[in-house]
């Protein structure tokens, strides 16, 4: 009978050890500590509080819906609904998680202007299926990539279906990308390597692209099912 009651105590004990690792709590939420350093959240993980359509309008469920802690543009559209947050920053530190499906192609751009989808963005792509990433030059599309101009290097992004880590660093001229802790590229908007990649991407005619100094952060719609959640910025 004891071995028995024993036996139920650790059953429950582990249970309860069960529940405390894996439950959301964590979740969109910050850290006291996170708090204290100027950090903000950008999703609340329960409706759209801060974001809207680049047009201006007020987001519904339908193209995107929050569910289980997590923004999730569902894809299969024929139109896509790209968002946007509703304050525009400047000099930054943005970090957030991302979950890709098979083919998914998405993005997080800054720099953003209303009702302009063109600017600076980091690429969230399924590398291996998708057929954007032989697209470009050198690697200039895939994963973690500023699209259309510099390539991450030694990108490991996860399996699809898990968690990948993103941090977007922006401090004057000087930006980096960062993927599940690595840092994979940075540039300084005003260096050779930068204007020497601008020369030959699509946005070569757009005179003002890399003179903006503020705007939108922007999640892209393009047609397959993306998830977004942790996403925090602190300004720099």
């Amino acid at each position: 009978m004891k071995r028995i009651q024993m036996c139920r105590v650790m059953m429950v004990v582990w249970l309860l050890v069960c529940a405390v690792a894996v439950r959301p709590a964590d979740v969109n939420q910050l850290t006291d500590e996170e708090k204290g350093q100027g950090w903000r959240l950008l999703f609340n993980g329960v409706d759209f509080t801060g974001w809207m359509t680049l047009a201006g309008d007020s987001l519904r469920e339908g193209m995107w819906q929050v569910q289980d802690g997590a923004l999730t543009v569902l894809g299969g559209h024929e139109e896509g609904c790209d968002i946007i947050t509703r304050d525009t920053f400047i000099n930054f530190e943005l970090t957030l998680e991302v979950k890709l499906t098979r083919g998914a192609n998405s993005g997080i751009k800054y720099f953003i202007q209303p009702a302009c989808s063109v600017g600076f963005e980091y690429q969230v792509l399924d590398d291996e299926v998708n057929p954007d990433a032989k697209q470009g030059r050198n690697g200039n599309r895939r994963f973690a990539s500023l699209y259309d101009l510099l390539p991450a290097k030694n990108t490991k992004p996860k399996p699809i279906g898990e968690w990948n880590q993103v941090r977007l660093i922006v401090q004057g001229n000087h930006i980096e990308h960062w993927l599940n802790g690595e840092k994979v590229l940075a540039f300084d908007r005003d260096g050779k390597k930068f204007r020497q990649a601008f020369k030959k991407s699509k946005f070569r005619a757009m005179k003002d692209f890399s003179r903006r100094q503020q705007g939108h952060i922007f999640l892209q719609d393009h047609g397959r099912q993306v998830s977004y959640r942790n996403i925090k910025l602190r300004a720099l």
